[in-house]
């Protein structure tokens, strides 16, 4: 059973890898009173779901969808790639967001501590 188990994990490493990925960027996103390690661990998660989308698209022995395939030839499927892309373009894009409301949130408050930051706000 364990061997079984250690075969799977090492043939589905992309797998694992997402698992552990994800686990560390929900940690960052929970655990941590730092808005910008907020951020990392938000980019973290987002990583993550990425290759997960990439590892399910996998298709073994596939060609590519622009390559004429032979009959009975597997072919993968380009969509998953498009939502990839199209997925780090919006992550950028947010990551932007992100640090430039970060960069306010410093400047106004002089903190990045989310605790701080509550107090500060129930003062007001």
């Amino acid at each position: 059973m364990i061997e079984s188990g250690l075969e799977i994990l090492a043939s589905r490493y992309a797998y694992a890898l997402m698992f552990v990925l994800m686990g560390i960027g929900l940690y960052m996103v929970i655990a941590n009173e730092n808005l910008v390690k907020k951020l990392i661990g938000v980019n973290l998660f987002q990583t993550a779901i990425f290759l997960f989308f990439i590892a399910v698209a996998y298709v073994e022995g596939g060609s590519a969808p622009i390559v004429p395939a032979e009959s009975g030839e597997a072919v993968a499927s380009p969509l998953p790639q498009v939502i990839v892309l199209t997925a780090i373009v919006v992550g950028i894009a947010l990551t932007a967001v992100g640090l430039a409301l970060v960069v306010r949130i410093y400047a106004e408050y002089g903190t990045l501590r989310e605790d701080t930051l509550r107090e500060v706000r129930a003062d007001e």
